[in-house]
C-alpha cells in the first residue's frame, strides 16, 4: 500500500482525519497526499493571476492542517486541483496511482443527521478507489476483528480484496464474513468467490431486507473494529445512487468502514 490520499475539507477537525491516515500509513510505509480542490473559472476581465492566488491560499490552508499533525516519519505531500473533486481524484490517480482514500464521513457538511455528507458521498459513489471512512474523533489502532458484509459473492477480480488482505496480514486480523441474502437475490449471487471465502473460515448466512439491517443484527455480538463492505449500485450504499448523502437513519457505523469496489479501472 504505497500511496494514500486524504481529501481535506473545511471542517475544523480535518487534522484528526489526516492524523489517522498518517498513523495508518506509518504501519505500511506509505506516502500520504493531502488534497484540496478549488474551482476557478477564468472569464474575460479576471485578474491574470487569480488561479495562482487561490492555489496559494489552498496550499497555505493545507500547510496549517499538516502543522497540527505528528508526521511520524511519513512523507506528506500537498496536492491541489482546480476543478471538481472527482476530476481531481481521477487526475491524481492517473498520475500517482492511489491505493487508498482516507476521509471523514462529513468533510464539509455540519448536518449531524447525516452519516455521509455530499462530498464524501460523492467520492464513495463515483470513484473505484478503495476508501476508508473514519468517524470523527477516531484514533488509529490496529484492526483486531473485521466484519466483511456482502449480499453477492460475485467478484470479477480478486485484486479488489488487496486492501483487506494487506490489513489482515499486517495486523493478523480476524475476519468474519457475513453473507446477507436480500429480496431479489439471484443464483449467481450465491456463488461466493473463492478469494473471498479464503479470507476466513467464519461465514455467517443471514436473510434481511437490506445488507445494513443484516449487519446491525450481528454488529453488537461480534464487536468488530472495522467494517468492510463493497461498492455496488444495488449493494450496501445503494441509496448513494439516488443521491450523494446518507442519513444516519439509513446507515451508521461507530467504527471505520472500508469500502471496496467490485470492479477495477
Amino acid at each position: 500500500m504505497k500511496n494514500i490520499l486524504v481529501p481535506i475539507g473545511t471542517a475544523e477537525d480535518a487534522h484528526e482525519t489526516l492524523q489517522y491516515a498518517v498513523d495508518f500509513a506509518a504501519e505500511f510505509g506509505s506516502k500520504v497526499y493531502v488534497m484540496e480542490v478549488y474551482n476557478i473559472r477564468a472569464v474575460a476581465g479576471d485578474l491574470a493571476n487569480i488561479d495562482e492566488i487561490v492555489a496559494e491560499r489552498s496550499r497555505e490552508h493545507l500547510k496549517r492542517v499538516i502543522e497540527k499533525v505528528a508526521a511520524k516519519g511519513v512523507d506528506i505531500t500537498i496536492a491541489t486541483y482546480n476543478g471538481g473533486i472527482i476530476e481531481g481524484l481521477k487526475s491524481i490517480e492517473k498520475e500517482l496511482g492511489l491505493d487508498l482514500i482516507v476521509l471523514a464521513p462529513r468533510s464539509n457538511d455540519n448536518r449531524e443527521e447525516l452519516y455521509l455528507g455530499n462530498v464524501s458521498g460523492k467520492i464513495v459513489k463515483r470513484t473505484n478507489i478503495p476508501t476508508l471512512i473514519v468517524p470523527k474523533g477516531t484514533v488509529f489502532k490496529p484492526f483486531t476483528d473485521i466484519l466483511t458484509a456482502f449480499k453477492s459473492g460475485v467478484l470479477k477480480d480478486k485484486r479488489i480484496l488487496n486492501p483487506l488482505l494487506f490489513i489482515k496480514e499486517k495486523f493478523n486480523s480476524n475476519i468474519s464474513l457475513l453473507f446477507v441474502k436480500t429480496p431479489g437475490y439471484t443464483k449467481e449471487d450465491l456463488k461466493i468467490n473463492m478469494a473471498l471465502m479464503n479470507l476466513s473460515e467464519n461465514l455467517t448466512l443471514a436473510e434481511n431486507t437490506t445488507t445494513y439491517l443484516g449487519v446491525l443484527q450481528h454488529f453488537e455480538t461480534q464487536h468488530p473494529d472495522l467494517l468492510c463492505v463493497f461498492r455496488r449500485k444495488r449493494g450496501f450504499f445503494k441509496k448513494l445512487w439516488e443521491r450523494n448523502t446518507i442519513p444516519k437513519s439509513e446507515f451508521f457505523a461507530p467504527v471505520p468502514v472500508l469500502v471496496l469496489s467490485v470492479k477495477k479501472d
